[in-house]
């Protein structure tokens, strides 16, 4: 597992190859998926996606996500996104800190957070909270 450091101090779950799930996904600590899962992750821990991982999600939010598997579905990672050789991606991802290996296929945007965004997330509408991402993205450039 190439989670940060502190992964060490939370607990690590692994959902297996036999595994499918379908729904809501929100944990704290550190996930594993090595199976299937479609739907939506919100989540405060790390995360973590095996080659034999097929993902189908409406998105992923999570401190830090790599990807070996494929994902398809935007990513939101507070820390970093590290795409590892021979995965595959579709999907718009925001992060703070973005790794491209050789050999990962990649189909979508990336905007790239410079700072600390001080928004109260719970002050807008999901539907209204991208737009407010890109504007405070475009403020700083």
């Amino acid at each position: 597992m190439n989670l940060t450091s502190d992964s060490t101090e939370k607990n690590f779950t692994v959902f297996g190859e036999e595994t499918e799930f379908y729904g809501v996904l929100k944990f704290t600590d550190n996930l594993e998926i090595a199976g299937t899962f479609e739907g939506t992750i919100d989540a405060v821990g790390n995360l973590e996606f095996a080659k034999t991982a097929k993902c189908d999600v409406d998105s992923i939010k999570a401190e830090s996500v790599v990807i070996n598997g494929s994902v398809t579905g935007n990513i939101f990672a507070n820390s970093s996104v590290d795409m590892q050789s021979g995965s595959k991606i579709v999907g718009d991802v925001t992060t703070k800190e973005l790794r491209i290996d050789d050999g990962v296929d990649f189909t979508g945007k990336v905007t790239m957070l410079d700072r600390e965004l001080n928004l109260d997330i719970f002050s807008y509408a999901a539907s209204d909270f991208k737009n407010v991402l890109m504007t405070a993205s475009d403020s700083e450039e």
